[in-house]
């Protein structure tokens, strides 16, 4: 794509919904910033507790729990019952997803208590966790120990159950995969109430496979065994400005943890952390970490930047920077560094608090932030929600890593939207083909970033109001996603599902791989116990009838063939 010329649209008449949304910020500081506040110390101290616990003590209250699940599962009566769900409440998730997909599953099962670190384990390198253990919590206890999941996302609420059936990514990711790719074994109860430990070399390795992406529709994950890796003190940040057209501005992302002779393994020219911005057409900042230890972050001359105080410019902002002053370094806390993004949720933060990034706001209130994202949703209401689907973008792209300057010009053409978050990570190549997977035969064209047992993608991450929108024109929400998505599918390309989705389901599985889900569905029962994937992720409310109806069609025929 050469031709960057956005199209020139009408201007759009403004509404109410376009005043409650400008005037916004003040329900945010007065109602949502104090009580989100609250929420997050009891969760907390809900914490703390669960750490004062013995490891017998953690364990036994899981076996009870479990016991719970199985018992309710069983007690069901698939003719009278219904689908089965979660009993969690739809706002809760974290992502723009329009979770309708609850009004046609009416038999609840209760997960609320499986949220207790059960073990880190040093010897094996493995912490063993319930599946709404969050980010925050996990970093809370393993960093001072010196140690880390592989791959830990930003941001803070994230949990490891929706990272696990739904995606993940950070900045470890070129070098260890999705989060996902990090889970060494997983504890499921089945459709029919059996409790299975799934691993990639057991009898249940069908399974282990199909979880990922499966939005929780193959059984109810209960705990999950994931790679730690040791960890220093600091990260040892290098901020590199790029400037140039996108393309150039892709190559100088590649270049930055992709060395062109091919040596992708090799520590020596491969960082521990990548992440880009792209802040306009002809500017982008990398950054590039190293884990540091204390002793040498402390030496004289180096800078320790403590980005995690509340009173400190947000991250992206301070990162722009290096556009200015050029390539500079700096010492940032292990665990600060991890969570870089979460006091600003990136630069949505923006949008909620216009003025949130001045220094008056940080210094007065920013302790109070963030605002917890599951009472933005629950406070916004359905006209409110209904504007940011149509006039808001949250969108990841997953494209392979040669085709990111592709990406970026598409993204400025058809939604004009800055900054943009890059993020490279690796499909590995598996013994079985998965949902997700890497193109045939790249192991072939040796391209920068690929190896023989995977190919390197990247996060083209796409959040916040497209240009159109912030100059008060035009602006077809669903139909750019509809776009977005025919080009994903064209490129080999992903959308993970926690997004407003546009898909019918033969474009669903065009994008997505079925078979080894269908299977596995079929396998163990899931199959008229829990909806589908592409049900629970499609746009719009779903009807117990339509979803039965076409729960029975699963069975009785073969599954469409992706085009």
């Amino acid at each position: 794509m050469s031709d960057l010329q956005a199209p020139l649209r009408p201007k759009r008449k403004k509404g109410l919904v376009d005043f409650l949304v400008q005037f916004r910020w003040i329900f945010v500081i007065f109602f949502v910033l104090p009580f989100s506040t609250l929420y997050y110390f009891l969760i907390y101290l809900g914490d703390v507790r669960s750490e004062m616990k013995s490891y017998k003590q953690r364990q036994k209250e899981h076996d009870e729990n479990v016991l719970k699940v199985v018992k309710r599962l069983k007690q069901r009566n698939p003719k009278k019952d219904g689908l089965v769900c979660t009993a969690r409440k739809p706002w809760i998730a974290v992502g723009m997803r329009n979770v309708d997909y609850k009004r046609a599953r009416h038999y609840e099962v209760d997960l609320s208590a499986f949220r207790n670190i059960l073990e880190i384990d040093k010897q094996r390198m493995i912490a063993r966790v319930e599946p709404l253990v969050n980010m925050g919590q996990i970093t809370r206890v393993t960093v001072p120990m010196n140690l880390s999941l592989a791959v830990v996302a930003e941001l803070d609420d994230l949990t490891v159950g929706g990272l696990i059936n739904g995606y993940g990514i950070e900045g470890s990711s070129h070098i260890y995969g999705l989060f996902s790719d990090t889970v060494v074994a997983y504890e499921i109860v089945l459709a029919d109430g059996r409790v299975v430990r799934a691993t990639k070399d057991n009898e249940y390795s069908d399974l282990f496979y199909a979880i990922p992406w499966s939005q929780g529709t193959l059984g109810f994950l209960v705990a999950a065994e994931i790679k730690l890796i040791p960890v220093k003190e600091y990260m040892r940040l290098t901020y590199t400005p790029v400037v140039g057209n996108l393309q150039d501005l892709a190559q100088g992302y590649m270049d930055s943890f992709a060395p062109r002779d091919g040596d992708q393994d090799n520590p020596e020219k491969v960082p521990d952390f990548v992440e880009g911005m792209v802040y306009s057409p002809t500017e982008g900042v990398f950054m590039t970490g190293r884990y540091a230890s204390k002793e040498e972050a402390k030496k004289k001359g180096n800078k320790i930047n403590n980005v995690g105080w509340w009173f400190k410019p947000w991250f992206y902002q301070h990162a722009q920077t290096a556009l200015k002053k050029g390539e500079f370094v700096e010492y940032i806390p292990t665990r600060e560094y991890y969570h870089r993004h979460t006091r600003c949720l990136y630069w949505e933060g923006k949008l909620i608090l216009p003025f949130g990034d001045q220094w008056w706001f940080r210094f007065l209130l920013g302790w109070l932030m963030p605002p917890k994202v599951s009472l933005l949703k629950a406070t916004q209401g359905e006209s409110i929600r209904n504007y940011y689907h149509e006039m808001h973008v949250i969108q990841d792209m997953l494209v392979p890593l040669y085709k990111v300057g592709d990406a970026l010009e598409w993204v400025h053409h058809e939604m004009e939207i800055y900054p943009i978050w890059l993020c490279p990570h690796r499909l590995f190549k598996l013994p079985v083909k998965t949902m997700v997977y890497p193109e045939p035969g790249f192991e072939q064209h040796h391209r920068q970033g690929d190896t023989p047992y995977a190919q390197m993608f990247t996060d083209v991450g796409v959040y916040y109001a497209p240009g159109p929108v912030l100059r008060g024109e035009v602006f077809d929400g669903a139909e750019a996603v509809r776009k977005l998505e025919q080009w994903l599918i064209k490129n080999h390309s992903f959308q993970p599902q926690y997004a407003v989705s546009e898909l019918n389901e033969k474009d669903f599985w065009r994008m997505f791989d079925a078979d080894l889900y269908e299977h596995v569905r079929r396998k163990y029962g899931a199959v008229g116990t829990f909806m589908s994937v592409y049900y629970k992720s499609k746009k719009g409310r779903k009807t117990e009838k339509e979803v039965q109806e076409a729960e029975q069609a699963h069975l009785e025929t073969a599954y469409a063939e992706a085009d």
